[in-house]
């Protein structure tokens, strides 16, 4: 019988823990997405359902004030990521007050 920490012994063995289940993915650009993931392969291309996109915006309209933030939401039934523009992957963890 195979032992379970040997079972997960690969990076991405962790992400094959997430399929079906709601993730965070960090994107090169100031975007994050959360979604289900569906399926990803060895170059991280992943598919993800019922998917938030969130893109942040640093708004410098004066260089004496700090600039702002502003944030962009888009909701997307089915998205392809190319794996070449992910930063991070994981689970997401719902904030419980």
């Amino acid at each position: 019988m195979e032992d379970k920490e040997e079972a997960n012994n690969e990076p991405l063995d962790l992400v094959r823990l997430c399929i079906d289940e709601m993730v965070v993915v960090k994107l090169r650009g100031d975007r994050e997405l959360k979604g289900r993931l569906h399926a990803y392969d060895s170059h991280c291309n992943l598919v993800l359902g019922d998917a938030e996109e969130t893109i942040y915006v640093a708004d410098d309209e004066d260089e004496d004030e700090p600039s702002r933030v502003r944030t962009i939401t888009k909701k997307l039934e089915m998205l392809f990521v190319r794996g070449d523009s992910v930063v991070l992957i994981a689970p997401h963890a719902p904030i419980v007050h």
